[in-house]
């Protein structure tokens, strides 16, 4: 693995809530609190430059807006970047020989050769300035693109990165889970059968590694030494 890279973003660059420190513990910062204060993230695939892309435009895929919080304040781009970087990104779980069928029917799932790193590092050279433009030039730009490869792995791995495991980089502080009511991976609500007579019972969502009370290990942390 190539040596990690370092990207400074201000507090607002992606979202001005998230910190995150290289023992991979998230921790929340306000920016109107800390404005001046620039936010050091590792990175492990992704340049500087096409973080940004990255985490603008999962912001136009799931913004943020009265009902709740959206990728930027899930710290989508981190998830991204980390499974990038790991076994997915290298398509460890994809049958990779031939023959690649580029046209292939859409029941047969994607059956080209190009690996996700590969995907999003020719998709991104036409998204150059991205973070940059308006949000309705954005919008315009992604349509251009929706029918693509790239697009539909940036869409799928935007909604992966809302509602997966905090443990993975992304759905910081559990915001997706908050916002669709799901409780994390309970594996008992045996102390709450008698309580809660004639209210709905809505229990704070908790993490896996909550839940084990021990760290957890993520596939995409293997190749890191």
């Amino acid at each position: 693995m190539r040596r990690r890279q370092f990207l400074v973003l201000s507090a607002a660059s992606i979202g001005g809530v998230l910190v995150y420190s290289l023992d991979r513990r998230a921790s929340r910062l306000f920016a109107q609190e800390k404005s001046s204060q620039s936010l050091k993230i590792p990175l492990r695939f992704f340049t500087e430059a096409e973080a940004l892309i990255v985490a603008a435009a999962a912001s136009r895929i799931f913004p943020s807006d009265d009902s709740g919080p959206g990728a930027k304040e899930a710290g989508v781009v981190i998830y991204i970047d980390r499974q990038l970087a790991g076994p997915y990104g290298r398509d460890r779980y994809r049958y990779t020989q031939g023959p690649f069928v580029e046209d292939a029917p859409r029941e047969f799932g994607y059956q080209g050769k190009a690996t996700p790193r590969e995907v999003y590092r020719e998709g991104l050279k036409d998204l150059k300035g991205f973070d940059r433009l308006s949000p309705e030039e954005q919008d315009k730009q992604l349509r251009q693109i929706e029918s693509s490869h790239f697009f539909a792995l940036l869409r799928q791995n935007t909604i992966e990165g809302m509602f997966c495991d905090p443990m993975h980089g992304g759905n910081a502080d559990m915001v997706g889970w908050q916002l669709i009511g799901f409780p994390g991976p309970r594996m008992s609500n045996y102390a709450d059968v008698d309580k809660h007579y004639g209210e709905a019972f809505r229990p704070k969502p908790v993490s896996l590694q909550q839940v084990v009370g021990r760290k957890v290990r993520p596939s995409e942390d293997e190749d890191l030494k």
